[in-house]
C-alpha cells in the first residue's frame, strides 16, 4: 500500500509539472505572437512616406513668357542691275546714309546707244511715210468733192494705207520709248531713305539681272531708323499672346538697357514646319543703338486664365511617360495626369481631373509609387 501511495503521488506530481510547463509555453507563445504583431505594425508604420501637403485652390496667374527674338530692318531692298552692263561709277560705300531717289551708281552698256540710234532712225522713217500717206489721203479726199474725179475705191485704199502707216509710226515711237527707258536702268537709285549695308561692286564690274550673271546684288539698302522685332510664339501660347499690347526686350550688346515695343502685327496663322505664330513689333531707332541682325531676349506679359488650379513647380512630376501630380486619397498616393499651363515665379497652372481642396504632395517625385502610404511631415 505504501508503494502504491508513493507511485500515485509521483504521477500527480509529474502531471502537475506538465500542466505548469504547458501553461508557461502557451504564455510565451502568445507573448511572442503579440510582440511580432506589434513589430509588424511598427514596421508598417515606419514604411509611411513623410511628405508635405498643399491644398489645391484656383486663382489667376500673371505670367511672363520669355522667347528669343530677332531685330530686322523695317524694310530692305537688294538692288540688281536691270540690264547686262558694266559699272561706270559708284557714288556710295558701305555704311553710307542715302535718301530716296539718290543716285548710287551709274552703269554703261555701249550696245544700248546703238539700239537708241536704230530706234530713232526707224521712228523718223515711219513718221515720214505716215505724213506722206496722210497728205495723199487728204488730197484725194478734197478732190473727191468734185463728182466723177476720184473713185470711192481709190479713196478707201488711201485711207487704209494712212491707217497702216499711222500704226507703224506709233509702234516705232513705242520702241524708242522702251529703249530710252532701258537707258534709265543704267542709273541705280535708292528706292527709299536708309543705309547701305552691302556694297558688292566696283567700277568695271560686269553686272546683270539676278538670274543672268549676278549672284549678288550691287547694293543692299536697309531702313534702320525704324526696325522690326520678330518673335516666333509656340502654338500653346498663341491665344494668350493675341491679347498682348506691348513687350519688353534686352540685347546682349547693351547690358542693363531694357526696351519697350508695341505689338504691331500678328500673323494669324501658324508656320506649318515650326508650329509657331509670328509676332512683330515696330521699334523707333533714330539714335541707331540697335542694329539689324541682333538677337533679343523678349518678355511678353501674359494675362493668365481665370479660375485655374495653381501649384508650386515642385508639385509637378515629369518623366518619359507622363506629367502628373500626386494626390493623397485615404493617406495613399494616387498619380493624377495633368497638363501644364503658364509659369511664373515658381507657380504653375495645371489642368486635369482635380477638385478644390485636393490634398497634393508639395515636393513630389516618381519615387513615390501608386498606393504608397503617406503621412504628413511634422512642421
Amino acid at each position: 500500500m505504501t508503494k502504491r501511495y508513493f507511485d500515485t503521488m509521483n504521477i500527480q506530481k509529474y502531471s502537475l509539472s506538465y500542466r505548469l510547463l504547458t501553461v508557461v509555453a502557451l504564455g510565451l507563445f502568445f507573448t511572442a505572437c503579440h510582440s511580432i504583431k506589434a513589430e509588424d505594425e511598427s514596421s508598417h508604420e515606419n514604411q509611411r512616406v513623410q511628405v508635405k501637403f498643399i491644398h489645391l485652390h484656383k486663382g489667376q496667374l500673371e505670367a511672363t513668357l520669355k522667347l528669343p527674338g530677332e531685330i530686322k530692318p523695317f524694310q530692305f531692298a537688294d538692288l540688281y542691275a536691270k540690264v547686262n552692263s558694266y559699272v561706270k561709277k559708284v557714288n556710295v560705300d558701305l555704311g553710307s546714309r542715302v535718301t530716296a531717289g539718290q543716285v548710287l551708281a551709274t552703269l554703261e552698256a555701249p550696245e544700248m546707244n546703238t539700239r537708241v540710234l536704230e530706234a530713232q532712225s526707224r521712228l523718223h522713217t515711219k513718221e515720214a511715210i505716215f505724213r506722206a500717206s496722210r497728205a495723199t489721203y487728204n488730197r484725194l479726199l478734197k478732190t473727191s468733192q468734185v463728182p466723177g474725179t476720184i473713185s470711192p475705191n481709190d479713196l478707201d485704199m488711201a485711207f487704209e494705207k494712212m491707217r497702216a502707216d499711222s500704226a507703224e509710226y506709233l509702234s516705232a515711237n513705242s520702241a524708242i520709248n522702251e529703249v530710252q527707258q532701258m537707258l534709265g536702268y543704267l542709273v541705280i537709285r535708292a528706292s527709299f531713305s536708309g543705309v547701305i549695308s552691302q556694297r558688292n561692286v566696283h567700277p568695271g564690274t560686269y553686272v546683270g539681272p539676278a538670274d543672268k550673271g549676278s549672284d549678288k546684288p550691287l547694293f543692299r539698302l536697309e531702313e534702320q531708323q525704324k526696325l522690326r522685332l520678330s518673335v516666333a510664339v509656340p502654338e500653346m501660347y498663341t491665344d494668350d499672346v493675341s491679347h498682348a499690347s506691348f513687350v519688353q526686350f534686352t540685347v546682349k550688346a547693351l547690358p542693363g538697357d531694357t526696351f519697350t515695343a508695341h505689338v504691331t502685327r500678328i500673323a494669324g496663322s501658324l508656320d506649318s514646319r515650326m508650329r509657331t505664330e509670328l509676332l512683330e513689333m515696330d521699334i523707333a531707332n533714330k539714335d541707331r543703338k540697335l542694329l539689324p541682325g541682333m538677337y533679343a531676349e523678349v518678355q511678353i506679359p501674359l494675362p493668365g486664365k481665370k479660375d485655374v488650379y495653381i501649384v508650386p513647380k515642385g508639385a509637378i512630376v515629369s518623366n518619359s511617360e507622363q506629367i502628373f501630380v500626386i494626390r493623397s486619397v485615404d493617406n495613399k498616393a494616387v498619380w493624377v495626369p495633368v497638363q501644364r499651363g503658364n509659369e511664373s515665379d515658381g507657380q504653375v497652372e495645371i489642368f486635369g481631373d482635380l477638385s478644390d481642396n485636393d490634398q497634393l504632395v508639395q515636393n513630389a517625385s516618381d519615387e513615390i509609387k501608386e498606393g504608397t502610404p503617406l503621412q504628413a511631415a511634422a512642421k
